[in-house]
């Protein structure tokens, strides 16, 4: 059954690499970059002053901060120190498969920026989404940040899957946190425990 899995997901894989030329390489070199995406993280900032105020933000921001931290974190020694599982670029059998645009000699499974991008932009979403109309949107960022790992030839879909699967469970615990914090400094806020 794993076998099976693993079969697909290195099919699905070399299917979705393979999709790119080297027209569009720096492109998604570029996309990549988590500095790359500043304007989106100032459009998030500005929302987040503008419906919470600096001080309420300062709580948001440092739980944000701790969600990184957490997720990138378990990401290299819970899950890619104990799998080890050579990334696409590293593996012998796809040599010659693949267009490994970008090399890495650590482990895949699972994709931190998958991870990082998802629990954050879900965390968000659920502070944002009655305040902010199409905010839905913004979840093109951990698709296409993510995607680019699968264009570069990086990660497998699965390590994107489990990733963002990963992501959302640690962005609902932090919220659980961020949700008893602000009933503590911030009663008068919004109650974000029905919505969880």
């Amino acid at each position: 059954m794993l076998e099976t899995i693993l079969n697909i997901d290195k099919a699905v894989f070399l299917f979705l690499n393979n999709l790119g030329s080297e027209t569009w390489d720096s492109l998604w070199l570029i996309i990549t970059k988590q500095i790359n995406w500043i304007p989106v993280f100032l459009i998030f900032f500005y929302w987040l002053f503008k419906y919470y105020g600096w001080r309420h933000s300062l709580l948001i921001l440092l739980m944000i901060s701790l969600l990184i931290l957490i997720t990138d974190q378990t990401t290299n020694h819970l899950f890619k120190f104990r799998f080890e599982r050579l990334r696409p670029c590293s593996e012998p059998s796809l040599e010659g498969l693949i267009r490994a645009v970008k090399t890495s000699s650590t482990f895949s499974f699972i994709s931190g920026h998958a991870s990082n991008s998802m629990s954050v932009c879900f965390f968000l979403y659920t502070l944002f989404k009655s305040k902010v109309r199409y905010v839905g949107f913004m979840f093109l960022w951990p698709l296409i940040f993510a995607y680019s790992r699968i264009y570069l030839g990086l990660h497998y879909p699965a390590d994107i899957l489990v990733g963002y699967l990963w992501g959302i469970l640690m962005a609902l615990l932090v919220l659980q946190f961020y949700t008893f914090l602000q009933a503590k400094y911030f009663p008068n806020s919004q109650n974000l425990g029905t919505t969880l």
